[in-house]
């Protein structure tokens, strides 16, 4: 017999659980469409996804600051707060390097409230980087940085996701020794509590290979245009895909084509295609058809 009860909301120790196991390999990798609000959250559930993951960079466009730790904290943490609640799937966190100061002024105690934060929020995994500042953060540090987390997390008794991004390749500091210089960095991460190690700026189908087998955690790529398909980056080892602030460029690119158009011939075109008043709606009542109001 069918029951006709909602499926009950998972707990946030449980969603914790299974976005750890949306990790441990499978048929496909575990790909994430990056999101800044709670509509693009909801429109990105509803497509499919099984788990969502913000960008930084696409919140703090939202929110009218460039990226890189601009953002005040608590606009960032409003913003995942609103996140999670409109969305039953796990939500990981990007928290940039930890807003918590730059290499020389970084506080611990910023640090531990940005995790008490995100899990207050209900997230169950974040990603934290190593280049908070001109230069990457030393190994040792970042290492150190990482075990905090872990045991803030640890306290609050969810079994969050810390998937540590290195920027080895991504800022281009270490030339030919970026391969050795990010196997250091994922060793030291993962010894220091990381779960899975996220190296972006590498497009190289050979190299994403050799990582993924001489890394012992779940590889972490990041994806656009030109970037291999889900299929190839899987065999090449990566066990999750993300894209970054790309979904939220793209749309953007809508609204300025849209504003381009009305503004410039004032043809209407570039609006068909568009969900109705009553779809957006519905994205937050639950009620898909129900009537609305005059498009305002």
């Amino acid at each position: 017999m069918t029951s006709l009860e909602p499926t009950p909301a998972l707990s946030q120790p449980a969603k914790a659980d299974a976005f750890h196991q949306m990790h441990e390999g499978g048929p496909v990798p575990l790909v994430l469409v990056n999101v800044w609000d709670a509509a693009s959250s909801r429109l990105v559930e509803k497509a499919g996804a099984r788990a969502i993951a913000t960008s930084s960079s696409a919140i703090s466009w939202s929110l009218g600051f460039p990226d890189g730790s601009h953002v005040p904290p608590g606009l960032a943490f409003d913003a995942l707060r609103r996140i999670t609640a409109a969305t039953t799937v796990p939500v990981t966190a990007d928290i940039e390097a930890g807003y918590a100061g730059a290499d020389g002024a970084f506080d611990d105690g910023l640090l531990r409230q940005t995790v008490a934060a995100v899990l207050e929020a209900g997230a169950v995994g974040v990603n934290i980087e190593d280049s908070g500042g001109t230069s990457l953060t030393a190994v040792d540090e970042q290492a150190r940085r990482i075990s905090l987390v872990r045991s803030i997390a640890a306290e609050s008794g969810v079994r969050l996701f810390i998937n540590a991004r290195t920027d080895t390749y991504l800022s281009g500091q270490f030339g030919d020794g970026a391969f050795e210089e990010t196997l250091e960095r994922a060793g030291g991460y993962l010894a220091a509590g990381a779960d899975g190690i996220f190296v972006p700026g590498v497009t190289d189908l050979h190299i994403l290979h050799e990582l993924s087998r001489r890394i012992a955690a779940p590889l972490n790529a990041l994806a656009g245009v030109g970037s291999a398909s889900v299929g190839e980056l899987h065999d090449a080892g990566v066990r999750r895909v993300s894209i970054g602030g790309n979904a939220a460029k793209a749309a953007y690119a809508t609204v300025s084509r849209v504003a381009a158009e009305i503004l410039g011939d004032g043809n209407w075109s570039e609006l068909a295609g568009s969900p109705s008043h009553a779809d957006m709606d519905a994205l937050f009542s639950g009620s898909a058809g129900s009537p609305g109001t005059p498009d305002a």
